[in-house]
């Protein structure tokens, strides 16, 4: 199991506790770009999904990993079509 697949498997059993860099690695990872244009949120977005905005806040709270995780799943179901 690769080490994205760990990081995502604990992100789906434990969403607590998880920092800004540790979605925007998975972001660089999956091709889901994000822009933080001088504020305290970071919107990650996929062509055709709808954007996902996240506070910077430590940790963030499990509701937007939750999304984030959502967005992921989106983009791995459009990538094995």
């Amino acid at each position: 199991m690769a080490r994205v697949d760990k990081t995502l498997a604990r992100m789906r059993r434990n969403p607590t506790g998880w920092r800004i860099e540790d979605l925007k690695r998975l972001a660089d990872r999956f091709g889901i770009d994000y822009r933080q244009p001088g504020t305290s949120h970071v919107t990650f977005s996929y062509p055709g999904l709808p954007p996902v905005t996240v506070p910077s806040h430590k940790p963030i709270k499990p509701v937007y990993v939750r999304q984030f995780l959502r967005l992921i799943g989106q983009v791995q179901g459009e990538a094995d079509e």
